[in-house]
């Protein structure tokens, strides 16, 4: 058994290379091999939002705070909001962020493949996150 106490990982920003705005990393788990799945509370401020990107065995998020707005490829830009639970096939190159004016935390759980547990792309341009 491990607990990991309240406080003891630090937080840290979210990469720019992966995130647009200011984004906030909260690490809550990484299961030891053989067992490959990890946690983040991850808080986005208003207009901050992930690069496009992809999870090998895909992705569940549980928004804890706010509103946000999600997209899969191909798809309408999505409202969600605390309470909500969305999952991401595997492989769906997708999205994820707070609205314009409202920030927004979830909880986002993935597994890794390979060592591998996401695939990071370009950046969500402006229209895109509008939905335009």
């Amino acid at each position: 058994m491990e607990i990991k106490r309240s406080g003891s990982q630090p937080s840290g920003p979210g990469p720019s290379d992966w995130f647009s705005g200011t984004v906030r990393i909260d690490p809550l788990f990484s299961a030891p091999d053989p067992a490959r799945v990890a946690g983040a509370h991850v808080t986005f401020e208003p207009g901050a939002r992930t690069n496009w990107h992809t999870h090998p065995l895909g992705q569940t998020l549980i928004v804890t705070f706010g509103r946000g707005w999600v997209q899969r490829e191909g798809g309408p830009v999505e409202e969600i909001a605390a309470g909500d639970v969305i999952w991401f096939e595997p492989g769906e190159r997708h999205w994820h962020g707070a609205t314009a004016t409202t920030a927004m935390s979830h909880i986002a759980i993935q597994e890794r493949q390979d060592g591998k547990a996401v695939t990071w792309l370009e950046p969500v341009s402006d229209d895109q996150y509008r939905g335009g």
